[in-house]
């Protein structure tokens, strides 16, 4: 049995061009950091003395016959892309409800695709999960979602992510005094609200929104660069509560 831990993120600056059709323009920026909140699974074998070939337990028991008949969307590309023949039971639990803005869908499919590939006794890269799971997402499942998720799930740590326009993604984990990170800490507060989101609810408007808000996009990747330059000698919390007022300004539009 393989059981994969990945966490969930907070985004601080560059939500938005981290979508592919933004940054294979103009390149993206991303500050993120993981918090200590988890997705877990559990994935092995199943013996072949059940019914049932798959099993996957999730809000839903499914015990399915053939992958195609998995009703949950993830689970099911997954197991398709990755070619599984073998029979699985496979077991999710989460810190956090789904759909919670935190980027638990892409921590999930980090997750599965880390333990599959544990199961077949390969170690892999934190780079290559995280392109992965980008492809798995946009091409396989065909979502309208960014590739900052990914990354974060796949790497953990508090990261400088920045996208290339030719389509590579480079990360550099960022190092700050414990005085300047506890700064940060302690004006930082965290809310579930019980409002849930889906991807689907709005990917037609931010599409519209890389194509006529250049400008403000442009400016969220001067601010990143902007913060970490200045953040060693000076409290980023102003940049950061001028970024979320444009930011909360880009997306109302």
């Amino acid at each position: 049995m393989i059981i994969a831990r990945t966490p969930y993120r907070i985004s601080f600056f560059g939500g938005g061009t981290d979508y592919p059709g933004w940054y294979r323009e103009h390149g993206g920026a991303v500050i993120a950091a993981t918090i200590d909140k988890y997705c877990y699974l559990t994935v092995r074998h199943l013996p072949p003395f059940f019914e049932h070939r798959h099993r996957v337990v999730w809000s839903k028991i499914e015990q399915v016959g053939q992958i195609d008949e998995i009703s949950h969307p993830a689970v099911r590309g997954i197991l398709k892309y990755a070619g599984v023949e073998r029979g699985l039971e496979i077991h999710h639990d989460g810190d956090l409800p789904a759909r919670s803005g935190m980027g638990s869908s892409s921590a999930f499919t980090v997750s599965l695709l880390n333990a599959l590939h544990g199961l077949h006794g390969q170690m892999t890269s934190k780079h290559k999960l995280a392109m992965e799971a980008i492809h798995v997402e946009q091409t396989v499942l065909k979502e309208t979602v960014g590739s900052q998720d990914q990354v974060s799930a796949a790497y953990g740590g508090f990261n400088h992510i920045r996208f290339l326009q030719n389509g590579e993604i480079s990360v550099a984990p960022i190092t700050v005094s414990s005085a300047r990170a506890h700064e940060l800490d302690s004006h930082l507060m965290l809310f579930y609200t019980g409002i849930k989101r889906t991807h689907q609810r709005w990917p037609t408007p931010m599409c519209k929104i890389l194509i006529t808000k250049n400008a403000n996009y442009a400016l969220c990747m001067t601010w990143c660069k902007n913060l970490l330059r200045f953040w060693r000698v000076t409290s980023p919390l102003m940049i950061l509560g001028r970024y979320w007022m444009k930011h909360g300004n880009l997306n109302a539009t």
